[in-house]
Order: C-alpha cells, then structure tokens, then sequence
C-alpha cells in the first residue's frame, strides 16, 4: 500500500475523518537509542544471580513494560506471585547498575535526522518511555538537545499503568495538547506498538531489534518500516501525505 491508503487505513480503524499531525510521541530504548542488547543482557544476569533462568530475546518482548512489571513476569513464572515493593526496588537498582557498568550505548542511526524532520515541521516532541534508567535519561539534552522540553516525558516515574495499556500515550497527548488524529507514536517493540495502537495514535513501527516485523504488526502498527534510516528517510513524504489529504 502507499501512504495515502495505509492512511485511509487508519481513519478507518479509528473512525478519524482527519490525519494532521501537531504531536509525535516517541519511545525511547530501540528508537533514540541502540540500547536493548544492553538491557536484555542485564535484565537476563540480574534473573540469573535469584536464581531465575530465562532467555536473552525474551527481554526484547518485554521492552516498554516499567521495570516493576517486568519483574512480576519472572517472579510469577518463577515463584508463583508479584514481587514486594522492596523486591522490585532492590532488583530493579541492580539490573540498573548492571546496565550502568555496560559500555556507553549510541544514539540510533537516523534517529537525529527524523527528530530534524519533525522540528522543521513545526511537530512537538513527547518522550513515552516505561524506563526509569537515569543514565539515559540523562543523555538526552545532550545527544538530541533541544528535542524533546523537559514537561514534554513520560517516564516509568510517572506513569502508574505503563504499556501496552493505552496510559502513556494518552497521558502524552494530553501533554502535548493533541487529539489522537493529530499524533503520531514512533515505537520499535509489540508492547509498545499496542499501546500506542490502543490510543489511537497513527502508529510507526521500526524494527530495530530481533523482533519479527509480523509480530509488530500484529501489535497494531499502522505502517513498519525495517530500520530507523529508512524510516527517517521516508518521513517528510509521510508528512506531506497526512497534511495533503
């Protein structure tokens, strides 16, 4: 399909007349940053040093949970219930260090140069991230300054039920003071696509990662696009489309 009839596409799974983007919402691990081998490999020594085994690639799946949630995934598997508050802070502190003691990741190639497309197009920029990792937080005023204002992020700080529940996303629309109609989410993993879908947000999925692109869409996205260069490439036509309807 071209532009115009993936768009057509998404008017009618929303039952949206219109398609003007004013907002992008953006996640952040696996889109801004080069950063889920990392986290996957941490995720997967802190499991093992309780004593619960897993697999590398299952963490990728897991990508836009808060860290709360995904430790209630292995303690449910592993022991039959949720972590205690105290658990999740002291488990979620050493996946941290162990993410921290990690080489520095990069920024994602073609991240820069979509953030540049949707300034010159005048589109505000939203943060939707269910991570707490402060090392990269931190970065971003560096990396992509000016990107993203610092009301403008939704963090696992501030967000009670994260993805894939449609709270971020809607909680980031209302940020930016955006309809659905007028947002676009720019996500990389089937959680976060569902949640974004679920908003009804004009859903991009860009594999970045081991995830199967069949599994993206069946999360929602309303258009794939196979890495963020090509994405960033694709984006100012994509734009054109949406405001030339």
């Amino acid at each position: 399909m071209d532009n115009k009839d993936i768009i057509a596409a998404y008017q009618s799974r929303t039952g949206y007349s219109e398609m003007r983007p004013k907002a992008a919402l953006i996640d952040m691990d696996g889109t801004l940053y080069d950063s889920m081998p990392h986290h996957a490999d941490a995720w997967k020594q802190m499991a093992s040093e309780i004593g619960i085994e897993t697999e590398r690639d299952e963490f990728f799946m897991y990508e836009g949970r808060t860290g709360a949630s995904t430790i209630n995934i292995l303690f449910n598997r592993a022991f039959g219930r949720d972590a205690t508050d105290e658990e999740v802070k002291k488990l979620y502190g050493r996946k941290s260090e162990l993410f921290k003691a990690m080489p520095a990741v990069d920024p994602m190639p073609g991240a820069k140069e979509m953030l540049a497309t949707l300034r010159r197009s005048g589109i505000k920029r939203v943060l939707v991230t269910g991570s707490g990792q402060s090392s990269l937080l931190s970065r971003l005023d560096t990396d992509y300054p000016g990107a993203f204002r610092p009301e403008l992020r939704i963090t696992a700080a501030n967000t009670r039920r994260g993805k894939p529940h449609p709270d971020p996303y809607l909680k980031a629309m209302e940020m930016a003071g955006a309809e659905p109609w007028q947002s676009i989410a720019i996500e990389n993993a089937p959680l976060g696509v569902e949640s974004a879908s679920k908003a009804k947000a004009f859903t991009i999925a860009v594999s970045t990662g081991p995830i199967p692109a069949e599994a993206l869409r069946e999360a929602g996205a309303d258009i794939l696009f196979h890495s963020m260069p090509e994405f960033a490439a694709a984006l100012p036509q994509l734009l054109l489309d949406m405001y030339n309807l």
